[in-house]
């Protein structure tokens, strides 16, 4: 027998996190497109590059596709933070957390101070709401892909018998 069959396959923790923060950002940028469409939000997909752009810009299809791409960029280096401080954090509270955490950063310290977004205060309800929603959902998915790949995340999951491995009852 060839004994690459008992060999464990180890995952790049750099490239899975890129692959994960790409789609992150994927459908993280696609959901924040929905939410400014159907007005769940006042912020357009484009807001984190708001102090370099003007705002006339980041409402055309143009300015949704920058606001995509540099949320794509966004959630790929923050898929690299993640990995390098919280890879082994195991379950998705990590990842929830890291969402609020990031959400904070945002609309609560950088944001305002960059012109990147109002003060929370000038915000309305369903924007906070929303985009809070959003980050929590955006760092759930970053987290827990990342420490389900990085940590034996599949004990958790229900036991299911198999052919191949029958166990004893």
């Amino acid at each position: 027998m060839n004994g690459r069959k008992n060999q464990e396959h180890h995952t790049s923790k750099w490239f899975f996190s890129l692959y994960i923060g790409f789609f992150a950002g994927l459908i993280g940028g696609a959901l924040k497109m929905f939410e400014s469409l159907f007005h769940f939000s006042n912020l357009t997909p484009g807001f984190m590059v708001e102090p370099f752009f003007k705002s006339s810009f980041l409402v055309t299809w143009q300015g949704y596709m920058l606001g995509w791409g540099v949320f794509i960029l966004f959630s790929i280096v923050a898929s690299l933070l993640y990995a390098l401080l919280l890879a082994k954090s195991a379950g998705p509270w990590a990842g929830l957390g890291y969402g609020v955490v990031w959400w904070g950063l945002i609309f609560l310290l950088v944001g305002p101070i960059t012109g990147m977004v109002p003060w929370i205060a000038y915000m309305d309800l369903k924007t906070i709401l929303s985009e809070f929603c959003l980050f929590v959902l955006w760092g759930l998915f970053i987290g827990y892909s990342i420490a389900f790949e990085f940590n034996d995340e599949r004990i958790r999951e229900p036991f299911k018998k198999s052919k191949q491995n029958p166990q004893p009852e």
